[in-house]
C-alpha cells in the first residue's frame, strides 16, 4: 500500500518497518509552548496566542485513559525553558498513586509553531501511538510507537511523511482510521485506514468544498463522527462558516449523514445533505470544538459562532453553541457568551445522561484574547445550561484549550495549558476532574523521578 503527499511527485511506502527505538530524554518539568497567530496592530496583538500547548482542538485525541493500566496518557507542545522550539512531549497521570512523571522528550520539530503539536492513541496491545502534525507541506509529520505496552521510556518512529490536523482513531479489533488534513488549494478532509499502524490506504478525500474545511471527530463503538465547517470562494481562510456532521462505520469506505442516508465523497457543494444548519446565511462564522455522543448513540457538536475573525467586542456576540440530534432533527441550543473566537472547550455527556462542558468560558485576565477562566456548564438534555461552577479564578494568565480525553476518567477529565495573551511567557499545563472540584497544575520543575501534581486553590 502506497501514502501519497498530495500536491507533490514524492511516494512514501507505508510498509516500512519500525525503526530501532532508543531510550529518549526527560524534561525537568511540565513546560508549554507560548504561540501566536498573525499580528492584528491593535491592542490585542494577534488573532490568537498563548499557551497552546493542548492547541488545538482540530488535533484528537491528545490524552487517552487505558483502564488496563490504569493511567491517562497525554501528549502535548512543550518548551525548553527559554527557549521557543517545539518538543513533542509524552507523559501519562497515574491514578493509583496520583503522580506524573518527568515527561519523555519525543522529538524536537525545529518550528515555534504549535500547528505541529502531536495527538495520542493506543492501540488493541496497549502500544502508545504519536501522531505528530505539519502545517501545510513545508515540515515533515511523523508517527511513532511506543516500543512496550503503556509504556513510554522507548518509541520507534514508524513513519516520515506529511499530514496536518492529524484525529487518528484506534477501532478495536479493526485497526485506524485516520482522519486528517492535506493542503492542496485550500485544506481538505482525507481519511486513511491501517489494520496494524505500518500499511495503510491510499488517503481518500472526504470533502473539500471551495476553499476547504476545519474538522472535529470523535467515535461510538465502531462509528466515527465527523463535524466541519468550510471556506467560500474568496474570502480567505479566515472565514469559516456552516456547521456540517457525517459518519462512517466501515472504517472509512463510505460515509452517510446522521438519517443513515448514504454521501457521496468528496462533497464539493455548501448545500449537501450533511449540512446542519446554514450559518452562511446568517453571516455568523462556525468555530468547531468538539463532538460527543448521548448514552443512545446520537451526535452532538459543540461550537462557537461569532460575527468575525479579528479579535475583540466588534465581531462578538462570541456564543457557544450544543447542536444534538434528537433522532428527527437538529436542535441548536446556546450554552454561555465569552470573548474570542478561539475560547476552546469540551463536550461531556455521561451515561447518566448530564451534559457538560468544561471550558474557559469566562473572561480571563487578558480579555479578548483566547482562552480566560476554566468554568464547568452543566445540562440535564443539552438543551438547558447552567454555569455549574468556576474551576480557576483570579489568574496571572489566560486558561486555554481544555481538551477532552478518550474514554476520559472523571479524576482526570480535561486539561489544558495556560500564558498571556498579548506577549510571550512561560505556560504551564494544568487538569481538573469531571465536576471541577479539584484542579491541578502539573509539576513545572520536578526533582524526582515521579511527583504529584499541585493542586490549585478552590475560587
Amino acid at each position: 500500500m502506497r501514502y501519497f503527499l498530495a500536491g507533490v511527485l514524492a511516494v512514501v511506502l507505508l510498509c516500512c518497518g519500525v525503526s530501532t527505538a532508543q531510550p529518549l530524554a526527560r524534561a525537568d518539568g511540565y513546560h508549554g509552548i507560548w504561540y501566536m497567530n498573525q499580528p492584528t496592530k491593535d491592542e490585542y496583538v494577534y488573532k490568537y496566542s498563548g499557551g497552546l500547548g493542548t492547541y488545538c482542538m482540530k488535533h484528537i485525541p491528545m490524552a487517552v485513559y487505558s483502564k488496563e493500566a490504569n493511567k491517562t496518557f497525554f501528549v502535548y507542545g512543550g518548551v525548553e525553558p527559554g527557549k521557543d522550539s517545539l518538543l513533542e512531549m509524552v507523559s501519562y497521570y497515574d491514578h493509583a498513586t496520583g503522580m506524573v512523571p518527568r515527561p519523555v522528550i519525543l522529538m524536537d520539530k525545529k518550528t515555534n509553531d504549535a500547528h505541529d503539536n502531536p495527538v495520542i492513541a493506543l492501540d488493541d496491545a496497549g502500544h502508545v501511538w504519536v501522531f505528530v502534525s505539519a502545517h501545510g507541506t513545508s515540515r515533515p509529520s511523523y508517527i511513532f510507537r511506543s516500543e512496550k505496552p503503556h509504556d513510554i521510556d522507548a518509541f520507534g518512529q514508524v513513519l516520515e511523511t506529511n499530514f496536518s490536523y492529524p484525529q487518528p482513531w484506534h477501532i478495536p479489533g479493526k485497526g485506524f482510521l485516520f482522519l486528517h488534513t492535506r493542503y492542496s488549494k485550500g485544506r481538505g478532509l482525507f481519511c486513511a485506514s491501517s489494520p496494524d499502524g505500518r500499511e495503510w490506504s491510499e488517503p481518500q478525500s472526504t470533502a473539500h468544498i471551495a476553499e476547504g474545511h476545519y474538522q472535529v471527530s470523535w467515535p461510538c463503538g465502531d462509528r466515527v463522527g465527523t463535524a466541519f465547517d468550510y471556506h467560500p470562494k474568496g474570502k480567505g481562510l479566515n472565514f469559516r462558516t456552516n456547521l456540517y456532521y457525517m459518519e462512517t462505520a466501515d472504517m472509512g469506505r463510505t460515509w452517510r449523514t446522521v438519517t443513515g442516508t448514504p454521501v457521496e465523497t468528496p462533497l464539493s457543494e455548501p448545500q449537501n445533505p450533511a449540512l446542519v444548519h446554514d450559518y452562511e446565511a446568517e453571516g455568523l462564522l462556525v468555530y468547531v470544538k468538539d463532538v460527543n455522543y448521548d448514552p443512545a448513540g446520537r451526535p452532538a457538536v459543540l461550537f462557537v459562532t461569532s460575527r468575525g475573525w479579528e479579535p475583540g467586542p466588534k465581531n462578538g456576540p462570541h456564543t457557544w453553541r450544543v447542536a444534538r440530534w434528537t433522532g428527527t432533527e437538529w436542535r441548536i441550543a446556546g450554552v454561555a457568551v465569552s470573548d474570542n473566537n478561539y475560547d476552546s472547550g469540551s463536550l461531556y455527556i455521561g451515561a447518566d445522561g448530564t451534559w457538560r462542558i468544561i471550558g474557559p468560558a469566562r473572561p480571563g485576565p487578558q480579555a479578548f484574547n483566547p482562552g480566560g477562566e476554566i468554568v464547568v456548564w452543566t445540562s440535564p438534555d443539552g438543551d438547558t445550561w447552567t454555569h455549574l461552577r468556576d474551576v480557576t479564578a483570579n489568574s496571572e494568565y489566560n486558561h486555554s484549550h481544555a481538551r477532552r480525553p478518550l474514554n476520559a476518567h472523571p479524576d482526570f477529565a480535561a486539561y489544558w495549558a495556560d500564558g498571556h495573551g498579548r506577549k510571550p511567557s512561560d505556560s504551564r499545563l494544568y487538569f481538573c476532574n469531571l465536576d471541577g472540584t479539584r484542579a491541578f497544575r502539573l509539576p513545572v520543575t520536578m526533582t524526582a523521578d515521579m511527583e504529584a501534581p499541585e493542586p490549585l486553590p478552590a475560587p
